[in-house]
């Protein structure tokens, strides 16, 4: 969705300013947090002033997850679905069930935060190794944390989030040891049976939002590779076009060139063929002259 732009819209829109803010580099958000604050000063408007001013600039590792965030807004969506899924799960599965969803969070986790890597360094501002794990832990706490997915969701996200102690992903799924046989049943039998058909369906619905996501993933990689393979031909065909160009303007100079050679060497042929004009003509009032004093000459001699 386009951002909207605080002079192009009067400076009424403040949400709009500060979506624009957390989507440029952090290299230019003071300046460009100040510039904006100023314009709603200058109209009057001084609580929006004080709002945007307020807004804290960004980490590297904050922007690139907002960044995730705004060009990715269909995966980002199912991200945050998958965390809902995820964090009902944890409330109610056995640790197998939750050993398997970690793995599939980690996995997922690692793919969206090399897209993310991808994005901005196409932006201009690649991620070191120790931003990049900054990333994963934030996208790790927005699948446990609805507080921490929430504030993602905004596209605002000003540091790295961390996940809470007790996800499973990190902690009860890692150390859960092996499952021990089942004690006597305190409740009745169908009470316990409802409780297991629950969930096992809350496992099935979190294995196959895992799943989905993981393929749909996997497709925006592959769309990835085969986007930057086209870019890397397009660049090539654009570079030999330049070549061409380059070639043809040689030639067009050289074209010239021989054109203003040409021009000059008609200019002094005609300079000369005017020459040669008026030399004809004074050499004609000549032998018109001579011819009459031989005729007069002639005469006189009768």
């Amino acid at each position: 969705m386009r951002r909207k732009d605080v002079r192009d819209h009067g400076g009424d829109d403040v949400e709009g300013v500060l979506d624009e803010l957390y989507a440029v580099p952090p290299s230019e958000f003071v300046a460009r947090r100040e510039e904006r604050a100023a314009s709603a000063r200058t109209a009057g408007r001084a609580d929006d002033a004080r709002r945007i001013h307020a807004a804290r600039r960004p980490t590297h590792a904050a922007w690139a997850a907002n960044l995730l965030r705004r060009s990715r807004p269909d995966e980002a969506e199912r991200f945050l679905e998958l965390g809902r899924a995820l964090r009902e799960a944890h409330a109610t599965l056995d640790p197998d069930g939750l050993r398997e969803l970690s793995a599939q969070r980690r996995r997922i986790v690692s793919e969206l935060s090399r897209q993310a890597a991808g994005l901005a360094r196409e932006a201009g501002h690649p991620l070191s190794d120790t931003v990049q794990r900054d990333v994963e832990t934030t996208l790790r706490a927005v699948l446990a944390d609805p507080q921490a997915a929430d504030l993602w969701a905004t596209g605002r996200t000003e540091s790295t989030l961390t996940p809470p102690s007790g996800f499973p992903a990190e902690t009860a799924a890692a150390r859960a040891p092996a499952r021990k046989a089942p004690r006597a049943p305190s409740a009745p039998a169908r009470k316990k049976d409802q409780l297991a058909e629950q969930r096992a369906k809350r496992l099935l619905r979190a294995r196959e939002a895992a799943a989905a996501a993981g393929e749909r993933l996997r497709d925006r990689l592959a769309e990835r590779a085969d986007a930057e393979a086209a870019l890397k031909r397009a660049r090539e065909d654009h570079r030999a076009a330049g070549e061409r160009v380059s070639a043809l303007e040689e030639r067009l100079r050289e074209t010239r060139a021989g054109l203003e050679r040409a021009e000059q060497a008609q200019r002094e042929a005609e300079r000369r063929d005017r020459t040669a004009v008026d030399a004809l003509a004074e050499a004609r009032r000549e032998a018109d002259s001579a011819a009459g004093e031989a005729e007069r000459a002639e005469r006189d001699a009768r």
